[in-house]
């Protein structure tokens, strides 16, 4: 399991790749920014979804579908940032 300080580093990074462009990393762009292999980006990704924020994975696969406040398919809720418009909310 990861450590703590880890997890908040990343749910930050994600938090504010979604900020930036709408889109959340990959986890191969979690593990680089970690200095980690894909599969250690891969297994923090999954130790993150699994601490009991309110987020989760596409079924069946290793991409990012939630992410509090962000929900990366399309929703009723469209989410701004400073005017502009960058994605979807839960």
């Amino acid at each position: 399991m990861t450590d703590t300080a880890t997890l908040d580093r990343a749910y930050d990074f994600i938090l504010k790749r979604l900020m930036a462009g709408g889109d959340p990393p990959h986890y191969v762009d979690l593990g680089k920014a970690f200095g980690l292999p894909p599969e250690g980006g891969k297994a923090l990704l999954h130790d993150l979804m699994g601490s009991g924020i309110p987020c989760w994975l596409a079924p069946g696969a290793d991409d990012i579908a939630s992410y509090a406040p962000f929900n990366v398919q399309p929703t009723h809720y469209r989410i701004s940032v400073q005017g502009r418009r960058i994605g979807y909310g839960q």
